[in-house]
């Protein structure tokens, strides 16, 4: 694995050995290889942007290209065990349709993102400019990011959606945070299942 991402290790965690596993978003592949290494998944990827693409065949993952705005129509209802999508929902225009979508084509849906309820995202718009972190690394002028959500907008949206929330781990700068989620977490993980 490249870069340390507390995130992967959550997901693992929550991957049963041998389960066939979707990462939607899957940048280099780098999650998919690690989950295939240590659980022995049968791994698949979606991405968008070339030079990702050619990364993740680099690193022996398979992948396919294609736009997730559009949907997973090339996917089978129930095919996957997990459907992943690690830290790209806030990138996503149709944000309630790849939800559906993800449990359409998976048993469960494991999602990440960044929090902007964070209290430092807070305290940097107080303070007259947009934030920037380790989980919100770009500037607002050059950020991929089309959806500017928190912790408590997401649970509404699934709970709006008939989305269940099966289990939710916070953190801080990859320390777990068990209070105060909403305010006091930079990156929230959520393992999601239909009603």
């Amino acid at each position: 694995m490249a870069a340390y991402r507390y995130d992967y290790e959550v997901i693992t965690q929550w991957i049963t050995p041998g389960e066939r596993v979707l990462d939607l978003g899957c940048g280099d592949g780098s999650l998919l290889k690690h989950l295939m290494e240590v659980r022995q998944v049968q791994g698949y990827g979606v991405e968008n942007d070339p030079e990702k693409l050619l990364a993740c065949v680099r690193n022996g993952v398979n992948v396919v290209q294609a736009n997730m705005d559009e949907g997973l129509s090339d996917f089978e209802d129930g095919f996957f065990d997990h459907v992943i999508m690690s830290l790209s929902l806030q990138a996503m225009h149709n944000t309630q349709g790849i939800l559906a979508e993800m449990l359409r084509v998976g048993h469960e849906a494991v999602v990440s993102f960044p929090n902007f309820g964070y209290w430092r995202h807070r305290q940097s718009i107080l303070n007259g400019r947009m934030p920037v972190s380790e989980s919100l690394p770009h500037q607002w002028f050059n950020t991929p990011n089309v959806r500017f959500f928190t912790i408590a907008d997401f649970e509404a949206l699934c709970e709006i959606n008939g989305i269940a929330i099966r289990e939710r781990l916070a953190f801080d700068e990859g320390q777990l945070v068990k209070d105060e989620a909403n305010f006091l977490a930079s990156v929230a993980v959520y393992r999601l299942g239909r009603n």
